[in-house]
């Protein structure tokens, strides 16, 4: 064991934190994650929705189209809001203007689109509009392209003073907006012989690229696995599993949480999703109170261990790990770089991974279409997220259940050890 985890904070290690600090990919995890509090609230509107009140679809149903406005505005146009950030945090890593870089960004993204000319009805036709089902989720590779192309093409200009530049005594705002004209010019007129003159449909061909990928992640038991063992694995090692591994696989993720979501609006049970594991099926099956459903450790640190150390960790990390909060638990404990810890956290996802992924699969729990807040506690949580499906409660239940008794023995052992630090005493873990 010991040779082992030299090996991965010698060799695994470095180059994992090194990928974790990228600056594209960091863009691409601020981008994502600064619009799930739009996500959230427009899901709220979608739960209320779909109440599981009897009489309720029916009571519903004659406000049902206005009601999940809020919803289309949100998730329906993630892929915007994220490309504007995205763009606006790598031109601000290079140290250039944020606003311009979230501009061009955005200004790309369109490019990209294919406006539709709507000529009903007769009497007032629409006339040209943008198709909202590359503006989502769908359109989330897209805008990452669109981000990177465009800003990296601001870099160059910038980079090599080929940019129009105006007296100091114009305003800032005007100042930028003539900076950018030349490097936007590229941007726009290349995008356009791209997707208007050579008819290559970008968005399409990028989807169709990713498209197996998209279909281990989430159809395959496999592939379900690969993103929980690296991000604990990097967790045990000190470094943030989420913010490197979610970097990559969110934007996939919200793919899949899409299309259940336009699966469940023409029709489809919810025990037929495309897809088994989208975020939600992770956050409410999977890592129940945080990365290793440590929400566990705490209740055997404060219930079953001798050492006053562990019972005071346990103390402290019992209610927040209830809202999903487990830091205090991860540095506290601590959980990585710990020996004793290191088996168990990285086992027990793999396991409640497999148990939900069936349970998902065989139609004994509702699929997820739905992203509550992610404070909520697991139960209520999962069951939102599941479509208001009481069976997720219980399957919630029988993995922390599982994932005590596959952490007993572990914190037993660290209990023996560290009490015997206490009686001896010293302190070190």
């Amino acid at each position: 064991m010991e040779t082992f985890m030299n090996w991965v904070e010698e060799k695994l290690v470095p180059p994992m934190a090194k990928i974790g600090s990228q600056r594209h990919l960091l863009a691409i995890r601020n981008g994502v994650v600064s619009t799930l509090s739009l996500i959230l609230i427009g899901t709220f509107f979608l739960i209320f929705n779909n109440l599981p009140f009897p009489g309720w679809p029916e009571f519903i149903a004659p406000f049902s189209a206005t009601l999940v406005l809020p919803f289309r505005m949100t998730m329906g146009l993630m892929a915007i809001y994220a490309t504007f950030v995205m763009g606006s945090d790598l031109a601000k890593s290079y140290k250039l203007d944020s606003v311009t870089g979230g501009i061009l960004s955005l200004g790309a993204f369109f490019m990209l689109q294919m406006p539709v000319n709507v000529t009903t009805p007769e009497e007032s036709p629409l006339g040209f509009v943008l198709p909202m089902a590359s503006l989502g989720a769908s359109g989330m590779f897209a805008g990452i392209l669109s981000m990177i192309f465009a800003v990296e093409i601001y870099r160059f200009f910038q980079t090599h003073h080929i940019t129009i530049k105006m007296p100091e005594q114009v305003p800032p705002a005007v100042s930028r907006s003539f900076e950018a004209l030349i490097p936007g010019g590229v941007i726009l007129v290349t995008l356009w012989l791209i997707r208007g003159v050579l008819g290559f449909d970008v968005n399409a061909a990028l989807l169709a690229l990713f498209s197996p990928l998209t279909n281990i992640l989430g159809n395959n038991l496999f592939g379900a696995l690969i993103p929980m063992f690296l991000i604990h694995l990097l967790w045990s090692f000190g470094i943030h599993g989420m913010s490197i591994v979610g970097s990559v696989v969110r934007p996939l993720w919200l793919i899949m949480l899409d299309d259940n979501v336009n699966a469940i609006a023409s029709g489809t049970s919810q025990t037929q999703l495309p897809y088994i594991a989208p975020e939600p099926f992770y956050q409410w099956t999977v890592t129940i109170g945080g990365a290793g459903t440590t929400i566990v450790v705490s209740f055997l640190f404060l219930f079953m261990c001798k050492s006053k150390f562990l019972k005071e960790v346990g103390r402290f990390t019992m209610v927040p790990s209830i809202f999903n909060i487990n830091e205090p638990m991860i540095f506290g404990a601590p959980m990585m770089l710990n020996p004793y810890m290191f088996i168990p956290f990285n086992l027990v996802p793999l396991v409640l991974t497999t148990i939900s992924y069936l349970a998902v699969k065989f139609g004994m729990v509702n699929g997820f279409s739905i992203i509550p807040a992610w404070t909520l506690p697991a139960p209520i949580g999962g069951y939102l997220a599941a479509g208001n499906d009481w069976r997720m409660i219980i399957l919630i239940l029988v993995n922390l259940v599982i994932a005590t008794v596959i952490y007993y023995p572990f914190v037993k052992a660290y209990d023996k050890k560290m009490l015997s630090d206490e009686q001896s005493g010293t302190t070190e873990a």
